[in-house]
């Protein structure tokens, strides 16, 4: 199982990842929450943030090619919504506001996730007196992103073993079967998961 590949950098020995993850956590939905409200033309603001984060980043330590794939790999999302926006009378306006915004949120929680690990994230909300099954959830949640990454590499190998025309149409097709299939399986052991937890008292 590949254990590291959502926080491989996150227990690294910087000063940033010996901050305080209640610090750190502070700072991150601060930054958040400034960047949706200030408006787009408070350009002071965003050279301010852009030179901070890239500070920490730099301060992590941690490699800027990771940090731009992951960005990179988020950032069709954030195109995708703001490219709706391009139908309404001032809709450049609006793009380029959701695309400056949104893309530095992101790289604020890509420096969050891989500077703190996630079970002390999960202990700070607990601390913050967040609801216990919103807390249970994400942990579960987490915990079983590596179980099914780890069935869909079992699946791809599997079906590369039985596999010897190789174009593009195929890789599809198989991409499709593996994602039906990998729906199936999740289901199938989400509904086993929570019997068991049910046999053993969990409410």
């Amino acid at each position: 199982m590949r254990r590291d590949f959502l926080d491989r950098y996150s227990r690294l020995d910087s000063p940033v990842h010996r901050l305080s993850a209640a610090v750190k956590l502070l700072v991150a939905l601060s930054v958040v929450v400034a960047t949706v409200v200030i408006p787009i033309f408070g350009v002071a603001y965003f050279i301010l943030v852009v030179s901070f984060l890239a500070g920490v980043a730099a301060a992590s330590r941690i490699s800027p090619h990771f940090l731009l794939k992951r960005l990179l790999f988020l950032e069709p999302f954030v195109l995708g919504v703001a490219l709706l926006s391009l139908i309404q009378p001032s809709g450049g306006r609006v793009f380029a506001t959701i695309v400056v915004k949104s893309t530095l949120c992101l790289f604020t929680m890509v420096l969050l996730a891989n500077t703190t690990p996630f079970a002390e994230l999960l202990r700070v909300l607990q601390r913050a007196r967040v609801p216990a099954l919103l807390v249970t959830t994400l942990a579960l949640m987490y915990r079983y992103l590596f179980v099914l990454i780890d069935e869909v590499e079992r699946m791809k190998r599997a079906r590369a073993s039985r596999t010897f025309a190789r174009t593009h149409v195929h890789a599809w097709k198989t991409l499709a079967t593996v994602i039906g299939q990998l729906f199936v399986r999740a289901s199938e052991r989400a509904e086993r998961i929570y019997a068991a937890m049910c046999a053993r008292g969990w409410k």
